[in-house]
């Protein structure tokens, strides 16, 4: 046993820079799984700062001046960053209370749809059968209620913590994009100033994440606003609520899309049955999936790495599992990271012995 590991350092820990890759990364990886909540503001600012570096960028290709172009990015980020948060969320908020208070009333709705299944297919569905389903259904929406009264209730000291990150975010945003170069000197300090490896992958995943970030923020904002705009032109209720939740869906590739089918349908049934709206509703949004899938991502990741889709499912569960919502976000760029990290890690082949 001894003598594979041995075998096995000297293959692929041969150089120091291996030893301290490897170190780094174990070192992220016990940091995510233990205090990625508390970086939280922090990790939401350099991606944040991703997003509006790339614009300042674009303003300096344009013959604008560094700091100018800065302060422009800044400021647009500033004008969205307080708009979402003080004109979206309180909209979508409000009509998450109002399909909470309508639960009652969609629950007698499908508690008739669901009677008269028993007469029509008795082959497929008894009264037992229907029955069963209507009293999980209530004891669900029941559960549901609750759940956002005792949120609402104990939501008092989150607002605290809220308007903590609504201060805190734009300031590092800011010293983000005005020391950037400073910060990442600061940074290579502590390591070999001989380090050809982590340069290659650092260059590699710099890139990757500022494409992903802005193309996948780019990506919400169209398909949330698309769907918007559809779903307000067919007077679909709560659709700054569902539209939401549609945006939201393209973070997580193929499981987003299909979870958040099913509330779309449910809002359509409830609001309309089964008739000629329901359908549009329905064709509307597999319409903007499409879209999506077959020409928006393409377009917007023409340069990301090929990943298999198992890889991509199993990505954004360990992600996902080990670090929430931002493991989910960046669960395909860490993915390529790794699939990166692989291609460039230094092997020391080893030496065939002599056949003579």
């Amino acid at each position: 046993m001894l003598d594979i590991f041995k075998k096995w350092y000297t293959r692929y820990l041969f150089e120091e820079e291996s030893v301290l890759l490897l170190v780094l990364l174990v070192l992220a990886v016990v940091l995510l799984m233990t205090i990625g909540d508390i970086l939280a503001p922090v990790l939401a600012a350099i991606v944040l700062a991703y997003l509006a570096q790339g614009l300042a960028g674009q303003l300096q290709n344009l013959g604008l001046p560094q700091w100018l172009g800065v302060a422009v990015s800044y400021f647009v980020f500033v004008g969205i960053f307080f708009g979402f948060s003080f004109a979206l969320l309180p909209l979508v908020w409000r009509q998450m209370l109002s399909l909470v208070s309508e639960m009652p009333h969609m629950l007698e709705q499908a508690q008739q749809f669901l009677g008269v299944l028993p007469e029509r297919y008795p082959h497929i569905f008894s009264e037992e059968q229907v029955g069963e389903l209507v009293t999980i259904a209530q004891s669900e929406f029941a559960g549901v209620g609750q759940t956002v009264v005792k949120r609402s209730l104990a939501s008092i000291p989150g607002i605290l913590t809220v308007m903590v990150y609504l201060i805190l975010i734009p300031l590092l945003v800011f010293f983000f994009l005005k020391d950037r170069q400073k910060i990442l000197d600061w940074l290579g300090g502590f390591l070999p100033a001989d380090r050809p490896l982590l340069r290659r992958i650092w260059s590699e995943m710099n890139q990757q994440f500022a494409n992903y970030s802005r193309g996948k923020v780019l990506e919400v904002l169209i398909v949330g606003g698309v769907t918007y705009f559809a779903f307000i032109f067919m007077g679909v209720n709560y659709a700054a609520l569902l539209s939401l939740l549609v945006g939201l869906s393209v973070i997580v590739p193929y499981i987003g899309a299909t979870l958040v089918t099913l509330p779309v349908a449910m809002v359509g049934f409830f609001q309309w049955g089964l008739n000629t709206e329901f359908y549009y509703l329905v064709g509307v949004y597999l319409f903007i999936q499409i879209l999506d899938g077959n020409v928006l991502v393409p377009f917007l990741f023409s340069e990301a790495v090929n990943l298999h889709p198992v890889a991509i499912i199993l990505a954004v569960l360990f992600f996902g599992g080990i670090w929430g919502v931002w493991g989910v976000f960046f669960a395909i760029p860490l993915a390529t990271l790794i699939k990166a990290v692989i291609s460039a890690w230094p092997t020391e082949e080893p030496i065939a012995p002599d056949a003579g």
